[in-house]
């Protein structure tokens, strides 16, 4: 079921990806990740009631500092890193750093966890970011600098550990804890970071007032319902099913699931170029899975 799971976190996100693309265009990076940690918050903690896992009480006393840490981690220092990143060298080159996340969680995990992969799955997942690095435009943007592109290169690379670090030490947890419980448990730990910087921000008005009702709510609010609570609870429950290396390598497949929908809903061309990306990350996703 890990594997599933994974791959319908690929599929949701990707969706989200879309949303938020749309979204993005009216609405600040840090502005959006708060809005997207505070609906999905508000809707996880009741989830989590109406499922009856809110008596759950933690194995030991390290689980919810634990879980507090991967979403600190994986979702307010991450994302911060990720915009600030794809601000400075464009859409292209950030692809191609966010490949760094599979092999970053493998290597975590072994580190770690003392995981280990297949010859089939590193196969598999040279494949899946073969595909992803096929499909990703190279392209740097008009007029950057050879520092801003080291400089935003860098900040993406931290921003794929910090996401890799995260969810690889919340893996203990995820292993005795049910999938909702710990989800939303990260969102609380993210949200207690995050709230009081927004309230803190200069822009703190406009950042709250992205919560009333609006005509920015048709791509933001269906994106963060789709990316930050029914993708988020795929990705755990895959995290916990499942090793979390095998699950980061079927999520990258998001990246072409992205273009499919971009081509569908977006305009953007099909290309060969693309067509052969998603052959690779499917014979990719077939090796691992298999």
């Amino acid at each position: 079921m890990g594997n599933l799971f994974a791959l319908l976190t690929a599929l949701a996100w990707a969706g989200a990806v879309i949303l938020l693309k749309r979204a993005g265009e009216s609405v600040p990076p840090f502005a959006l990740n708060v809005f997207r940690v505070g609906v999905s918050t508000a809707l996880l903690v009741p989830t989590v009631i109406v499922a009856g896992q809110a008596g759950w009480r933690p194995v030991s006393a390290a689980d919810v500092p634990l879980l507090f840490a991967s979403g600190i981690i994986a979702i307010a220092i991450s994302d911060t890193l990720f915009h600030a990143s794809l601000n400075m060298v464009g859409a292209g080159i950030s692809s191609i750093v966010d490949c760094l996340y599979p092999p970053l969680t493998v290597l975590f995990a072994w580190t770690l966890l003392g995981e280990r992969l297949s010859g089939r799955q590193f196969l598999g997942m040279a494949l899946v970011l073969g595909g992803v690095l096929v499909a990703a435009r190279h392209a740097p943007p008009h007029g950057a600098t050879r520092r801003r592109i080291v400089l935003g290169s860098l900040l993406g690379v931290l921003a794929m550990a910090a996401l890799a670090l995260g969810i690889v030490i919340a893996k203990p947890v995820l292993d005795h804890s049910p999938v909702l419980w710990a989800t939303a448990t990260r969102q609380v730990g993210c949200l207690l970071v995050l709230g009081p910087i927004a309230l803190a921000s200069p822009r703190r008005r406009e950042i709250l007032g992205l919560f009333r009702p609006s005509p920015a709510w048709r791509f933001m609010l269906p994106g963060a319902l789709l990316g930050s609570y029914v993708s988020l609870i795929l990705w755990i429950a895959g995290m916990k099913y499942t090793k979390v290396g095998v699950a980061a390598i079927l999520n990258q497949s998001s990246v072409i699931y992205i273009l499919i929908l971009a081509a569908l809903f977006l305009g953007e061309p099909f290309t060969r170029r693309k067509v052969t990306a998603s052959v690779l990350a499917l014979a990719g996703i077939l090796l691992v899975t298999i």
